[in-house]
């Protein structure tokens, strides 16, 4: 009997460690046989912005690498955080992911004292998979403005304190952040900020001589200056950029500037190492491509890889940086 009662207690031990390893190994099964079904990217925004432009280019490819199908689903709504937040609620299964840019970072920046204005957290809520691509500002002025570069345009200011303005797309927007930003650097230059609500009348403004300068991306403002509406005097990467071969760098005026916006693909917080091991590599190798490089050039972007923890650590970088010079400029959220 006693030999009877031990047999039967290792059956049922063993039935049970096979069991447990049965629930262990599951969830990696499924995860090497990832993705096997349709993959979701959410854009916060509506279609036709560059969000939309990367995360439409990177749906097709990557249909072409896993196999099934890759769906954008346009989500806009409160500046990009009502799409955002859907994802940070959504299944850390790697079947739902969110196309965000820089604008997160800032949004993130300013809403530092009232964090609950947010419906996410742009840290704890995410897992970096990829960045996609990075692009500088064009730094544009009226057709009347006495300046063609940028050491002239910071003398023009510097000459006339507080008699320039500078439009935006919005309080806290990215064009704020990047012209503020040159302000703490080439200080003392006293520039007035006029956010408008989008950068379409901003750009319309600046054509009409309302505000004398706008930083923005190439393909917001390249088209107004190539029609020469307005002028280009400088570019906000740190040195010469593909974007816009012939435009002085910020950075010859004013040493160590540098401006950049990114765009990459987050998953909700959880999201297992090897599913976004996966999504990152073929992410990577889409934008290896020549013919996705030439289309984000054609944007306003550089291609750019970057692993799952270099992303993690931009964004970090970034949310602080932008928190510092909120508070040193007084950028406050509206």
């Amino acid at each position: 009997m006693k030999c009877q009662h031990l047999t039967t207690k290792r059956i049922l031990l063993t039935s049970l460690v096979a069991a447990m390893l049965g629930l262990i190994a599951f969830p990696a099964a499924g995860q090497d046989n990832y993705p096997s079904k349709p993959i979701t990217i959410v854009v916060p925004y509506p279609p036709g912005g560059s969000n939309d432009v990367f995360a439409r280019s990177m749906a097709k490819e990557l249909a072409d690498v896993f196999k099934q199908p890759v769906i954008v689903d346009n989500r806009a709504g409160g500046s990009g955080s009502t799409g955002t937040a859907l994802v940070a609620r959504a299944p850390a299964d790697g079947y739902t992911l969110v196309a965000v840019s820089s604008s997160m970072t800032t949004h993130a920046a300013l809403h530092a004292a009232t964090p609950a204005k947010l419906p996410f957290d742009p840290v704890k809520d995410f897992t970096p998979v990829a960045l996609l691509a990075q692009g500088p500002f064009i730094v544009a002025v009226t057709n009347a403005f006495p300046a063609k570069s940028p050491a002239e345009l910071i003398a023009a200011i510097r000459q006339r304190p507080g008699a320039y303005n500078y439009g935006t797309s919005g309080t806290g927007s990215v064009n704020q952040f990047g012209t503020e930003l040159l302000k703490a650097q080439a200080a003392p230059l006293f520039i007035t900020h006029i956010p408008y609500r989008g950068m379409g009348p901003a750009v319309t403004d600046l054509i009409g001589g309302q505000v004398q300068m706008i930083m923005a991306s190439g393909p917001s403002m390249l088209p107004m200056v190539r029609a020469g509406r307005v002028r280009a005097v400088g570019i906000t990467s740190l040195k010469p950029s593909a974007i816009a071969p012939d435009l002085v760098p910020m950075s010859s005026a004013v040493p160590g500037y540098e401006y950049a916006l990114w765009w990459g693909v987050l998953a909700p917080a959880g999201a297992p190492g090897p599913v976004v091991a996966k999504l990152n590599a073929a992410i990577n190798q889409v934008l290896s491509k020549p013919a996705i490089q030439t289309q984000f050039l054609n944007e306003g972007a550089q291609a750019t890889a970057m692993s799952p923890t270099q992303f993690a650590a931009l964004i970090a970088t970034d949310i602080a940086r932008w928190k510092q010079l909120a508070r040193q400029q007084n950028i406050v959220a509206e």
